[in-house]
């Protein structure tokens, strides 16, 4: 019972974990007075459907997580995706855990990432191809902190979401004046979540005392530079946010 409720803590560590998809094992160094230099870009994202399989490996006290993600591969079939499980995958991979993440999409317009990508190691999940994004390494303590909802976490990647101007971005502003950008809306918790819903999502949300939610047209680009951390929050529906 205590193994499935670590497992139960870390589901929610991994679903922050969006935006790896260009990181690798090592991420590239930069100091905090260096701007970074992007080699990679992948624009028109906006809405566009992505899904991730999340596989854990336990040794001893550490905790190994490959991520494999649909992005650039295609956009995560919705007949094949509602056919797979967790049990399945676990055996095919002989795994300690599988997450299955998504389907989620992005409401940025661009990312840009330094470094290069991890290797094109390629698997198939009944049927749909990912690619291998990044391979995690996990101790003990941070397996069992977990994460909750509305509470920053620490992302290790080097990356740029730009938001292009005449665009619409929905932001999470903490008690204390931080502004969270969202990066990808889910369909985890509200499977009929679309992007038609944002500007009015405050609604659904169960903001925390202090919290505001809005949705807002820019009169010009923004860039969130994540220069080797980023500031990453979900809300109560799963969708996640970038700190500015």
């Amino acid at each position: 019972m205590a193994s499935r409720n670590r497992t139960t803590s870390l589901i929610s560590i991994f679903l922050l974990l969006m935006g790896f998809l260009f990181t690798t094992k090592s991420v590239v160094a930069q100091s905090v007075d260096t701007q970074p230099v992007f080699q990679k870009s992948v624009s028109n994202l906006r809405n566009q459907r992505y899904c991730e399989v999340l596989l854990g490996k336990r040794t001893w006290l550490k905790l190994e997580v490959k991520v494999f993600n649909t992005q650039g591969l295609n956009h995560c079939p919705e007949a094949q995706w509602n056919t797979l499980t967790k049990e399945s995958i676990e055996k095919t991979f002989d795994v300690s855990f599988v997450v299955l993440n998504g389907p989620r999409y992005w409401t940025m317009d661009e990312i840009q990432a330094a470094g290069s990508t991890v290797s094109d190691v390629k698997e198939s999940f009944g049927g749909i191809e990912m690619n291998l994004r990044a391979t995690i390494q996990l101790s003990l303590l941070k397996q069992l902190m977990g994460s909750k909802q509305y509470t920053p976490n620490e992302i290790v990647r080097t990356t740029n979401f730009i938001y292009r101007a005449g665009s619409a971005i929905y932001e999470l502003t903490s008690p204390g004046g931080d502004v969270y950008v969202m990066q990808s809306y889910s369909q985890i918790v509200n499977p009929a979540l679309s992007m038609k819903d944002l500007p009015v999502l405050g609604e659904q949300l169960k903001l925390p005392a202090g919290w505001t939610y809005r949705s807002r047209v820019l009169d010009q680009d923004l860039s969130l530079v994540a220069n080797g951390i980023a500031y990453v929050l979900q809300d109560n529906l799963s969708n996640s946010y970038q700190r500015r």
